[in-house]
């Protein structure tokens, strides 16, 4: 059996140890081929044992994002703990985006999982669902991997600040004080993916850029990770203007939810046109998440669809 692994934003000079000590406890308790190229792993061997060595690496990695060190005694146990459950495997370990400061991330459910997919396999991704489904955490997981395995230089995150108003003139502060409120979601979530001693530089450089989509006009993004959050609130025009700053070597996805449009009556969400009007084209894909998906409190998802059926008269 063959099996291959790609370690997505991991440190494989921690991961692997000095001159390699950690990838040769693997290669010496196991009788399977390993063979590195960059972040890819190829396993080589019996069906049983290249599963316990690939939750191995996967339980590696998990293990150094979240101690920010891995130490010899720590592969040793990894090993012999693996072995003992005989290699016990997931479906999780196939969707891992990211291994951040909490572990794993990678797709929960079934619409989670065809979501993976969908990025992997397009440039620009359109995920709609209600809240609690992970659109934009899974989003925020594929950025920073992306920026982790030097795929992309920088990345980009923006919000349309509607209830700040466009201007967001009238309220107090520089601009970072305006819209920080309105963008906490997505520190939150880069907070649960980064520690603060790498992150804090990352921001204060803008290799992290975190920004009203106002802010987005006349600017051209290369080799950058592109993120348009809560996009049912962006106008047809802000749509437009947000998908033609994609530039060379960059990717984006935009999240939404079509059920929580904040804009006024005459204006025209710019995600529900996309969708009609985008469908179809090579390397866009769309992925469509619902109440099944949701991974938040046991409770939201029956809240979500107290709140469908009301609207459906139901």
């Amino acid at each position: 059996m063959e099996k291959t692994i790609e370690m997505k934003g991991v440190d494989l000079g921690s991961l692997f140890g000095p001159a390699d000590a950690n990838l040769k406890l693997i290669e010496n308790a196991f009788t399977s081929n390993i063979i590195v190229r960059g972040n890819i792993i190829k396993i080589e061997g019996m069906e049983d044992e290249v599963a316990v060595i690939h939750e191995v690496f996967h339980e590696m990695g998990s293990t150094l994002n979240r101690k920010g060190s891995l130490t010899q005694d720590d592969v040793k146990t990894l090993i012999n703990i693996t072995a003992s459950q005989n290699g016990h495997e997931t479906d999780e370990l196939d969707t891992v985006v990211h291994y951040g400061r909490k572990g794993a991330i990678s797709g929960q459910t079934n619409g989670q999982k065809a979501y993976i997919k969908t990025v992997q396999n397009n440039d620009i991704v359109f995920a709609v669902g209600p809240a609690g489904t992970g659109k934009t955490y899974l989003a925020v997981a594929f950025a920073v991997a992306s920026l982790e395995n030097r795929e992309v230089d920088r990345i980009v995150f923006c919000r349309p600040a509607v209830e700040a108003g466009e201007s967001l003139g009238f309220l107090p502060g520089d601009l970072k004080e305006k819209v920080d409120p309105y963008l906490a979601p997505l520190y939150d979530a880069l907070g649960d993916m980064m520690p603060s001693t790498r992150l804090k530089p990352l921001l204060a450089k803008n290799t992290i850029e975190v920004i009203p989509l106002a802010y987005m006009r006349g600017r051209t993004l290369n080799n950058t990770f592109m993120i348009l959050d809560e996009a049912q609130n962006a106008t047809t025009m802000q749509m437009k203007m947000f998908l033609t700053r994609l530039g060379v070597n960059s990717r984006a996805i935009v999240t939404g939810d079509v059920t929580q449009i904040d804009l006024p009556k005459k204006s025209e969400s710019g995600l529900l046109q996309v969708i009609e009007i985008l469908n179809g084209i090579d390397g866009i894909g769309f992925s469509q998440l619902d109440e099944s998906d949701v991974v938040r409190h046991k409770l939201v998802r029956d809240i979500i669809k107290a709140y469908d059926n009301q609207s459906n008269g139901n």
